[in-house]
């Protein structure tokens, strides 16, 4: 286990046994352990399923000095909308005692893929933390694909794991998908450092097919392009935007 991923876990670790039952935390805290030391696997899928019901979905709550720590272990880093049941399954998979990369990848494949609704948004959100991070890739994306839309938005609002991973493809894809399933862009992280002159044409021509159907553009789109666009992509938008309101 590297040191940042140590660094996550004792912070989680503590968040709960703050926060938690002291029931609740004697459950959690036991099943970690065994995970930890690799007793069994099915173990870890049995604990993770069970966490709702032991756990309980209240928030998680955060002082100032928990945004400091969080700084510092994991840059982008924003479990600010959280819930303790969220928490806990991440603190979960990071314990999971594995042999090798593809181990790793593997069981936390399993788990995704019997995983419901709110199984998914916890694990979703936790990709920027989990070890290995660029093998999830495909498996990020496939998440965009989802018609939940809180399963998308663990991916795409809150988490620097897009931003960081993606290419230009998805990452565009994805925010056009956040302005049609109208999802803040202001929550995207590191949308403006990631804009691109083919996502910004993307963006004119949804204004357009919006306008043409005389539907409302989002004014987070407008701002995208009047920041960053040239010239020639103000004009169009400005062209466009007349044409209608006569």
């Amino acid at each position: 286990m590297d040191k940042s991923t140590e660094n996550v876990i004792n912070l989680l670790e503590y968040w709960l046994s703050q926060q938690l039952e002291f029931d609740s935390w004697q459950w959690l805290n036991q099943k970690r352990q065994q995970i930890t030391k690799g007793v069994s696997k099915k173990i870890l899928f049995l604990t993770f399923s069970s966490v709702s019901r032991y756990i309980g979905k209240t928030d998680l709550k955060l002082l100032p000095n928990d945004w400091q720590a969080i700084e510092k272990v994991r840059f982008g880093w924003f479990p600010g909308h959280w819930s303790l049941d969220q928490t806990a399954r991440t603190l979960l998979i990071l314990s999971f005692a594995h042999e090798s990369p593809q181990d790793y990848f593997y069981t936390l494949e399993q788990i995704f893929n019997t995983a419901d609704m709110e199984e998914l948004v916890a694990l979703y959100q936790a990709l920027p933390l989990v070890p290995y991070p660029q093998q999830y890739r495909l498996r990020a994306a496939e998440g965009l694909r989802s018609n939940m839309v809180a399963v998308f938005n663990a991916v795409a609002l809150h988490n620097p794991y897009p931003a960081e991973y993606f290419d230009d493809l998805a990452w565009n894809q994805m925010v056009l998908k956040a302005l049609f399933v109208e999802s803040p862009l202001r929550l995207i992280n590191g949308l403006e450092r990631r804009v691109n002159p083919q996502l910004l044409q993307m963006l004119i021509d949804y204004a357009h097919e919006r306008l043409a159907a005389q539907r409302s553009v989002s004014p987070e789109l407008i701002h995208l392009v009047k920041k960053f666009g040239n010239s020639t992509m103000m004009a169009d938008l400005e062209q466009n935007f007349s044409t209608v309101s006569h």
